[in-house]
């Protein structure tokens, strides 16, 4: 048994130690849950994807990656909101594909009733606008995907960018101004 500390587990699961990801798990879940559940919140409700399902989806999609090499409970949670903004964009991918008669996907122990349209356009639009936010200024793509998908707190922002919270704060209003201007 390792000492139950995120980034001490983080390092020994880099270092090939398999149990510390077991060890993990239950020490990061309650956090990315409320994280999660912050980024469902504008959700309709019947949105087919479950707070519990989009803390799995993320978490599968970090560990399934031997190629990064986590620096730190900051760095890992960083991860965390980027992989859930694939998942909610992917969702509302699968969600406008299937409009547009994409088939039929099978539906998982979380799916309820469908998505709104409204939403899964938002969610797309909102990428499309952070992927060319990305182009001008990276540092302000990832305010906003920390903020805004991860749920993180101007500090915990500081820390993951290494930059300082007046830093982060600047850059929230900045990025916020930009999108505001781009997604009228």
């Amino acid at each position: 048994m390792l000492q139950a500390d995120p980034t001490t587990l983080l390092t020994a699961w880099r270092r090939g130690n398999r149990v510390a990801l077991d060890e993990l798990f239950p020490l990061v879940y309650e956090d990315l849950r409320r994280r999660a559940h912050r980024c469902l919140r504008g959700e309709a409700a019947g949105h087919t994807l479950t707070t519990t399902a989009l803390v799995h989806e993320a978490y599968l999609k970090l560990i399934d990656g031997e190629r990064v090499q986590w620096e730190d409970r900051a760095h890992f949670l960083a991860l965390a909101a980027r992989a859930m903004r694939q998942v909610l964009v992917s969702y509302a991918r699968r969600y406008k594909a299937e409009k547009r008669g994409g088939g039929v996907v099978p539906l998982n122990i979380d799916d309820e009733l469908p998505v709104s349209e409204t939403r899964a356009d938002q969610m797309l639009a909102l990428d499309h606008a952070l992927e060319r936010l990305s182009k001008l200024n990276d540092r302000l793509c990832h305010t906003v995907e920390l903020r805004f998908f991860g749920g993180m707190k101007i500090e915990e922002i500081a820390v993951a960018l290494d930059v300082a919270p007046s830093t982060v704060k600047l850059d929230w209003q900045k990025a916020k101004a930009w999108l505001y201007r781009e997604l009228g």
